[in-house]
């Protein structure tokens, strides 16, 4: 017995296509719409609102600082930094200022690194010298 994959395929796609627009739909009208949906799914099926906000808080559209479109709309952004203009000569500086600029933040980020661990490194030392006062200063009973 053969199955058709392509049946699997587009109701799959179908239920995707289906989430990602109730998604997005909330989305644009911002955080106040995912908690009505939530108390909404609380107040009909409450695994329904117990999913909504399990979903919420693993997405981080919980605690968002926007009250607008959450990630979804800044992955979309920055999806269209990478897609070509048709002008050879800009996409080329395009293409060459963004591997600068991810070379500058991978630099940023080592520094910050290697900053965080000089802080902890003086304040371990500071510790250990300050502890080591504390057992010189003790009189032997």
């Amino acid at each position: 017995m053969m199955t058709d994959t392509n049946t699997y395929t587009s109701s799959s796609t179908s239920r995707e296509g289906w989430f990602k627009r109730t998604e997005s739909w909330l989305d644009e009208r911002g955080k106040g719409a995912w908690i009505a949906a939530m108390v909404v799914g609380f107040i009909f099926f409450w695994p329904v609102g117990l999913a909504l906000l399990g979903y919420m808080i693993w997405s981080k559209r919980m605690f968002s600082k926007s009250s607008r479109g959450c990630s979804r709309s800044t992955f979309r952004s920055t999806m269209d930094i990478h897609r070509p203009t048709g002008n050879a000569a800009f996409d080329a500086y395009k293409a060459d200022t963004l591997k600068r600029l991810e070379e500058e933040q991978g630099n940023f980020e080592t520094f910050l690194e290697r900053l965080r661990e000089a802080k902890d490194k003086s304040e371990f030392d500071a510790f250990m010298d300050e502890r080591a006062n504390r057992k010189d200063d003790k009189p032997s009973a």
